[in-house]
């Protein structure tokens, strides 16, 4: 008997469904009833259908608070750690994104789901992208957090007048006090990041035991990252308004005072002072087109997970323009702090250069080595000037010529200090460290910057935690609370190899193998998916369609045919360059006082490619499976994930004998015969269809159908 149209309306309600099959085979029970016919809807009805679906679905998925929380966000996610000592490296080693971006900022916000939903709705057999972008986002969030840790140790330290690596300790033997020979070899800020931070090991292969400190700080990391997340973006978009804003303070304040020191200018000339030959290096454009690839934090999954909470008609064209801009911005606005302060530091360098150097002339001068005549008159050298060093430097050069290099004199070119390449940890934790010893109230400034390394640190961590909490709850409807907790504390657990004596290298060997490959991978992928399975046409409807203007056909070249060219070339010669240059990382050497490069051992080499390997598994793994048909939705297990009104439910389902009905889990008697209404009725099949994918399935929200006495409000 059919039920009354309550109890109907009352199950529709609580039970529609749309299988994971629906979502990963793209086969769902009613399949069979719809070969040979399909639903057109009237585009007045459609469009009102559409609203009412979209303002249910947004009613049960979170949303911004407002348009500038979800921007900081996305502002927070795309600048990092990479913005304040990758892009200056480059730009200091070789003198020198958005139709991407735009591409996650439109899936997300278009289909509403994580990264694994998303794929898996453009095409099952790809959704094994979003699982590899989870995976890749859990490597890098273990290490990233190291990182975090590390900053926050310099923080702590940072309450000290004077800091602590400001200068050498002192050590005492049996008869009298002397500087610590390790330190002496090196310098102060250097022996504090490798022996009092870190107290590095030798080599990846000697553990050396936790250090403690490292400990504190990473579980320190953690918490907060834990407690920012937990409540998703109604306690993480809250906490983006500071850890956003706030490092344009510092980097503003750190520019101003910069600026005001001596040698900052010679800095910034020599940002832009572009090495002209070294343009010519495919290196060199390999290196600049992996730093604009990174620096949107494309392929993590978190992009399209923050998008995925945006009201369909956002317009996410202005939001990936102004992202990118802000992105650079921040670059170039870092860049010059950073050459500023290098700048000062290669001057001071430089100034005390010149006078151990002119001590030597002295000395030589007195021994009869060199002529006093050759010395103009007017050059004092108790008090010599930069170019006063010079002139006498290339006087002595002429006239000495063979035996000049016997002298041992330098020639204190601030060029040959601002050469000096230096990355990462070096950058931040050694060379500007040391720059800061020389600032007046240098605590202050030292608090400062590492403050805002941690900021900066947390924002990227809130977006690739995000990329991996999304997809999973979206999926599989577990508590984002228990879920965000769980997550955490197994990375915190997984990390404590981070933190032994030899963590630095691990933290190297991740950098390194387990993202570089892995998201180039994912992204080509994700433009294939978008440009070819699901249709680039029929994309730029839907942008058409959420914008209310079609975007640029410049978007459309780019996306089908020169953005997978590039990334494909980016792609082969990341390869090449990982065969051609030798597997390894810098130890660091006590004996010596210096790093010396090691070739990582056997078992060091099978956790590279297990990185790697790993990290893109997903995507062979789940193509099999849905090609081969090998899971089995009525099983009832974690594989039977149902979608109820873009939110997922775990619950056992039996599709037996419901081949002909669109509501799953009723057997056929106990369905209502659709009585459909007079705008939606069957066509014939080989018509022209409306929102369909590729395959022939219906978008979201276009299965709709007339049950009796139901208005088009309730479903």
């Amino acid at each position: 008997m059919p039920k009354n149209s309550k109890v109907v309306k009352r199950e529709l309600d609580d039970e529609v469904i749309e299988s994971v099959k629906d979502l990963l085979s793209n086969e769902d029970s009613a399949d069979d009833a719809f070969k040979k016919s399909e639903l057109i809807v009237d585009v007045r009805e459609e469009k009102d259908t559409d609203v009412e679906e979209e303002s249910e679905v947004e009613d049960e998925r979170p949303a911004w608070n407002s348009k500038l929380q979800y921007i900081l966000a996305q502002v927070g996610f795309s600048v990092g750690l990479g913005n304040v000592w990758r892009f200056p490296y480059l730009c200091q080693k070789n003198g020198g994104g958005i139709p991407l971006f735009f591409l996650e900022l439109s899936v997300g916000q278009r289909i509403r789901r994580g990264s694994i939903g998303v794929w898996n709705y453009i095409s099952p057999k790809l959704g094994g992208i979003g699982f590899a972008s989870c995976v890749v986002c859990f490597f890098v969030a273990l290490y990233y957090n190291v990182i975090i840790g590390w900053s926050l140790f310099y923080f702590s330290q940072s309450f000290q007048q004077p800091l602590p690596w400001d200068q050498c300790p002192l050590v005492k033997n049996a008869s009298h006090t002397l500087v610590e020979p390790e330190c002496e070899k090196s310098s102060a800020t250097t022996y504090y990041w490798y022996r009092e931070a870190l107290n590095i090991s030798s080599s990846i292969s000697e553990s050396g035991g936790l250090n403690w400190k490292m400990t504190v700080c990473l579980l320190a990391a953690w918490v907060v990252v834990c407690l920012a997340m937990i409540k998703g973006i109604q306690s993480s978009g809250k906490i983006m308004y500071f850890s956003s804003l706030f490092p344009y303070v510092v980097l503003i304040c750190f520019l101003i005072r910069a600026l005001l020191l001596n040698g900052s200018i010679d800095g910034i000339r020599h940002m832009f002072t572009p090495e002209l030959e070294i343009m010519l290096e495919p290196k060199v454009w390999r290196e600049a087109a992996a730093q604009v690839f990174f620096a949107l934090g494309l392929g993590f999954g978190g992009v399209i997970a923050f998008s995925s909470y945006n009201k369909r008609d956002n317009n996410c064209h202005f939001d990936a323009v102004l992202v990118s801009f802000i992105n650079f911005f921040t670059s170039i606005l870092a860049t010059l702090v950073v050459f500023a302060v290098l700048g000062f530091k290669a001057n001071v360098i430089n100034e005390k250069c010149i006078a151990e150097n002119s001590e030597m002339i002295i000395k030589l001068v007195k021994m009869g080595n060199i002529s006093q005549d050759i010395i103009p008159h007017h050059i004092n050298f108790s008090a010599v000037s930069v170019q006063d060093y010079h002139l006498v430097y290339d006087i002595i050069q002429k006239v000495k010529e063979e035996e000049f290099p016997a002298l041992h004199l330098n020639s204190c070119q601030i060029e040959d200090e601002l050469n000096k390449a230096v990355q990462g940890t070096g950058l931040a934790f050694i060379a500007f460290t040391e720059a800061m010893t020389h600032f007046p109230a240098s605590p202050f400034w030292s608090v400062m910057f590492f403050l805002m390394l941690v900021n900066l640190g947390l924002g990227s961590m809130f977006g690739t935690i995000e990329g991996i909490i999304t997809p999973i709850v979206d999926t599989f409807k577990v508590r984002k609370e228990i879920l965000t907790v769980i997550c955490c504390l197994l990375a915190f657990c997984i990390g404590l190899i981070f933190v032994q004596r030899s963590g630095n290298y691990f933290v190297t060997m991740f950098d390194d193998y387990s993202a570089t490959l892995p998201l180039l991978i994912v992204v080509i992928l994700e433009n294939i998916a978008v440009s070819f399975v699901y249709g680039i046409d029929k994309f730029m409807e839907d942008l058409k369609d959420m914008l209310g203007f079609a975007p640029n056909r410049y978007y459309y070249y780019m996306w089908k045919y020169i953005s997978p060219l590039m990334l494909l070339s980016l792609l082969i010669a990341s390869i090449v360059n990982m065969g051609l240059s030798p597997p390894g990382y810098n130890a660091w050497i006590e004996d010596k006082a210096s790093e010396e490069f090691l070739s990582y051992p056997t078992w060091g080499m099978v956790v590279c490619i297990s990185l790697m390997v790993l990290a893109i598994l997903p995507v062979p793994v789940v193509f099999i499976i849905r090609r081969c048909n090998l899971i089995d939705d009525s099983s009832g297990n974690l594989a039977s994930v149902t979608y109820k009104r873009g939110r997922v439910l775990k619950e056992p389902i039996n599709l037996e004998g419901d081949n002909a009905s669109l509501i799953h889990g009723k057997i056929s008697s106990e369905m209502s015969s659709p009585n459909f209404g007079k705008n939606i009725y069957r066509k014939q099949s080989g018509s022209p269809t409306l929102d369909t994918a590729p395959n022939g399935r219906y978008g979201i929200g276009y299965l709709m159908a007339d049950m009796p006495d139901m208005p088009e409000s309730d479903l």
